[in-house]
């Protein structure tokens, strides 16, 4: 029995895209028979070396994604003289972006790492937003990066939604006359909460269209100017107990108090 095939999958970054499509033709091959030995993270000359000796001793090639052009050029040079197939994996399609688009790639490794982590610090965030949404557990004021207070139909979990996009962990904390605050909003830095206020005839006008919508009769207390009235003052109270800035929300889009409040905490 003849040795195994072999496939060193060599990158400058993690490697995870050199070894799904080694996998990926691997199976075209009665899949299986190809031993993949990974070379992550080559970052010099000798690195590459390294694997050239490997690649030497046994049946091989060598598939690769480096973007750096000094290396791959290296490698390219050296898999000749040692008589190595060495195959390129992202050039070929980085070459057609460059035709195509008429843009430069950056030829930066790690990239898309940081793409993907960046992609789950939003689903992080999203989550976080969702678990901590309308004050459900005060523990998750503790670790919240921003902290929205307010009055019902102040745009709290809108706002929470939007910003944890951006990535930022927000949770939101209904300000209700009969309910004390939980005492962990107490307990964080003022430098990351935010009171949301609102004007006692828009609050009004959304709170009867929120109860119509509901199927309820627009004269409820919910939406009473009694109601808005002893509300807003309770909550303003509280504000000022947090000494916390105060967003004045009412003829302002999510994006624009989003920007505002961003801009407010980097003060």
């Amino acid at each position: 029995m003849g040795e195994k095939e072999t496939v060193f999958v060599v990158s400058d970054s993690v490697g995870e895209t050199a070894d799904l499509v080694v996998k990926a033709v691997a199976t075209q091959f009665n899949g299986g028979f190809v031993e993949l030995r990974k070379n992550a993270f080559v970052e010099d000359y000798e690195d590459i070396e390294d694997v050239l000796l490997m690649a030497k001793q046994v049946p091989s090639l060598i598939a690769y994604t480096i973007v750096v052009p000094n290396l791959k050029d290296y490698l390219d040079r050296r898999a000749k003289e040692e008589n190595l197939i060495a195959v390129d994996l992202l050039s070929p399609l980085m070459n057609a972006f460059s035709a195509r688009f008429n843009k430069s790639p950056k030829n930066q490794p790690k990239l898309m790492r940081q793409l993907d982590d960046s992609y789950f610090r939003r689903i992080e965030a999203i989550e976080f937003a969702v678990k901590y949404d309308d004050g459900r557990d005060p523990r998750g004021l503790l670790h919240a990066d921003i902290v929205l207070v307010g009055v019902s139909r102040t745009s709290k979990t809108p706002l929470s939604m939007y910003l944890a996009h951006k990535r930022f962990k927000v949770a939101n904390v209904p300000i209700v006359p009969e309910v004390a605050p939980p005492e962990e909003l107490f307990q964080i830095s003022r430098n990351k909460c935010v009171g949301l206020i609102i004007s006692p005839d828009k609050l009004n006008s959304i709170r009867k269209e929120r109860l119509k919508n509901l199927g309820l009769t627009a004269h409820a207390n919910y939406a009473s100017f009694e109601r808005i009235l002893e509300e807003l003052d309770y909550a303003e109270k509280i504000m000022k107990r947090l000494g916390c800035p105060v967003i004045n929300v009412s003829d302002k889009a999510i994006e624009e108090t989003a920007d505002y409040i961003l801009n407010t905490l980097k003060k």
